[in-house]
């Protein structure tokens, strides 16, 4: 009939798969390929010491902690910033933490940790805006001065344990249900953050383009400060349930802290590369325990440190590469 209008190829361009290509379900299905596909790999070469029930649901506890933290990562890594105090405040906030729950029980050491993360979050926001110098450089300092008050916390807990978790009474969020609920809170307060606020558009805004930003009328100063903010709250909610799941935390000096900030960082660029897809929180938390998987699949084949750090780089590097392809001809930040 020469009314009708003709129908889009299915895999032409406009099509139904170009379409899928571009949604949310091709992002998450990816990232599903991928787990079951590591998974696999790993449980074929090392049966009896990979992949088991319970296994996977250590990888998985595991892998809840370091997506926590990277859901707060992604408020400033999406901005083209850096911090790299996030380790000290774990380390900080979990010594806080295990101090006042001596005193206060539970109250203590959930508003130990969340409320002195946030406060490190405020400092560094401060210190960045005021001294007008690179995220890097300031956290850097800032890192050092945490591991110097972390370590005061500890010569002020006089039970005889300093930072440990001595009481079985308050250990709820060592295991599940209680840290999945912990968890998925966090997930869903970052969800609520990037979709419901202003504060997920603005973040990408000023990431895309600072200076158009700023013509559009947004205060750019202001939302980097509230980035900063929201990370290390972020991070409090992770020194929960990292001194929770390790019943202790020690205190570090000498930059040892920096450990800390890999992880969850790995988690983030997941989150960056599939935010084209609409699904960053998704592929955080499928991203870490895919990364929590390779790293314990390596460690079941008795491969060195080394090389389990070597191996699981490298695959880092090849999924945001393969999964973040730009377009042709334009200009990487």
């Amino acid at each position: 009939m020469s009314n009708d209008v003709a129908a889009a190829p299915a895999f032409g361009p406009g099509g139904a798969f170009e379409k899928f290509k571009k949604g949310r379900f091709f992002g998450v299905s990816v990232l599903l390929v991928l787990t079951v596909f590591f998974w696999a790999l790993f449980k074929l070469l090392s049966p009896s010491n990979f992949g088991t029930a319970h296994l996977m649901g250590d990888y998985l506890q595991t892998s809840i902690q370091y997506a926590v933290g990277g859901c707060g990562f992604y408020f400033i890594v999406v901005m083209g910033l850096f911090d790299f105090s996030i380790g000290a405040n774990i380390v900080l906030s979990s010594l806080v933490g295990v101090l006042l729950s001596r005193s206060m029980g539970y109250f203590g050491l959930i508003a130990g940790c969340l409320l002195c993360g946030a406060l490190i979050g405020c400092f560094n926001g401060f210190f960045y805006s005021k001294l007008r110098i690179p995220s890097m450089i300031v956290t850097v300092g800032l890192m050092l001065i945490l591991e110097s008050v972390a370590n005061y916390v500890v010569g002020l807990d006089k039970s005889g344990f300093p930072g440990k978790l001595t009481k079985a009474s308050i250990l709820a969020f060592n295991h599940a249900p209680w840290n999945f609920i912990v968890a998925i809170t966090a997930f869903l307060l970052m969800v609520f953050l990037l979709r419901f606020t202003r504060i997920g558009t603005y973040c990408n805004a000023i990431g895309s383009n600072e200076a158009v930003a700023k013509n559009m009328g947004i205060n750019v100063e202001k939302y980097k400060f509230i980035g900063f903010v929201l990370l290390h709250f972020f991070v409090g909610i992770m020194a929960l349930l990292t001194v929770s799941y390790g019943k202790g935390m020690l205190a570090v000096t000498g930059m040892t802290s920096m450990d800390r900030n890999f992880r969850p960082l790995m988690g983030t660029f997941f989150g960056v590369a599939f935010k084209k897809y609409g699904c960053p929180v998704t592929a955080i938390v499928l991203g870490e325990f895919i990364i929590t998987m390779i790293f314990n699949g390596l460690v079941a084949l008795d491969v060195p440190t080394t090389i389990n750090d070597f191996v699981t780089g490298a695959v880092l590097l090849a999924i945001v590469t393969l999964t973040n392809r730009g377009i042709k001809g334009s200009v990487v930040k």
